[in-house]
């Protein structure tokens, strides 16, 4: 039976979600602040956290603009909770992926890099590192892996105005003799979207959350698009779902051809069709509270 792992944002709390009956169960209370990443092997629970809120945005939007993030683990029942990065290792976790040889990668975002470490806290490096020079256009959110084909796939929400979101594609190892600020392998595969989150690779396809205003066409929505060969732009992606509220997390079901989103109004959505199947957007649980990262536990 398949489950959902949920992060509270404000709450420093992870639960795990009945998909099928709701029945809920708290694994942590004490995440550290403002968690928003959460991937797990089966036995071991991985999350990051953003820190503290430094300022608000024009906007609205939280800025967590101190060196105060962090990775962290718990096993599944709840017992050893450790720290793989202390808080003050990285500026701000974002979303993160795991690949099947125990390293984890995430986004820093006001760090304004995408991160690697394994899971035993070894190896703590940048893959990409921007100069901070666009602002919130150098801010690196989600991530995913393609280990079959040695790619890492990146998100970068684009300015608060929104509009300017992109989604990017590279080696997961850094080309020989280039560095994390210099790697000359960096595709931008989707440009001008109005701020793509959580990704996840599907096979060939690769589906985003995107919280952009619903003012912009494609906010507020899921989506998916075919991954495109090495070296040209992908197509413009299909709406899968949309009218969330600020949609962050994302998790995919592939036996029963379901994703899950989560949203910064508390709510969990399930959506048919990741592989294209018909079907329409159904509310599973209004927790009433912001929502950040998901993943699907079996």
């Amino acid at each position: 039976m398949a489950k959902l792992l949920v992060l509270a944002r404000d709450l420093d709390r992870i639960e795990m979600i009945d998909t099928e009956s709701g029945e809920r169960e708290v694994i942590i209370t004490d995440t550290g602040p403002h968690p928003d990443g959460v991937v797990c092997d089966g036995s071991t629970i991985y999350w990051t956290t953003m820190g503290e809120r430094t300022s608000l945005a024009p906007g609205g939007e939280a800025v967590y603009g101190g060196v105060d993030g962090g990775v962290h683990a718990i096993d599944v029942d709840g017992a050893h909770r450790r720290d793989i990065v202390a808080p003050g290792g990285i500026t701000t976790g974002k979303q993160v992926a795991l690949d099947a040889r125990g390293n984890l990668y995430l986004g820093n975002r006001e760090g304004f890099s995408l991160v690697t470490v394994g899971t035993d806290g070894s190896g703590l490096r940048d893959l990409v590192k921007h100069d901070g020079s666009d602002g919130e256009r150098d801010w690196i959110v989600g991530v995913a892996i393609d280990e079959a084909n040695g790619h890492i796939y990146w998100s970068q929400k684009g300015s608060f105005t929104g509009g300017d979101g992109r989604i990017f594609r590279a080696g997961l190892e850094i080309p020989v003799g280039e560095t994390a600020e210099n790697r000359s392998d960096i595709e931008v595969l989707w440009e001008n979207l109005p701020a793509p989150i959580d990704l996840e690779l599907i096979e060939d396809r690769l589906l985003w959350t995107d919280r952009g205003s619903g003012s912009w066409p494609g906010g507020n929505s899921l989506n998916r698009a075919k991954v495109p060969p090495v070296g040209q732009k992908g197509e413009p992606p299909t709406i899968l779902g949309e009218g969330f509220g600020e949609a962050i997390g994302l998790a995919v079901e592939q036996q029963k051809k379901v994703a899950y989103v989560a949203d910064l109004s508390g709510k969990i959505w399930k959506v048919p069709a990741p592989e294209g199947l018909e079907g329409e957007t159904a509310l599973v649980l209004d927790l009433g509270f912001p929502l950040t990262g998901l993943n699907l536990v079996q």
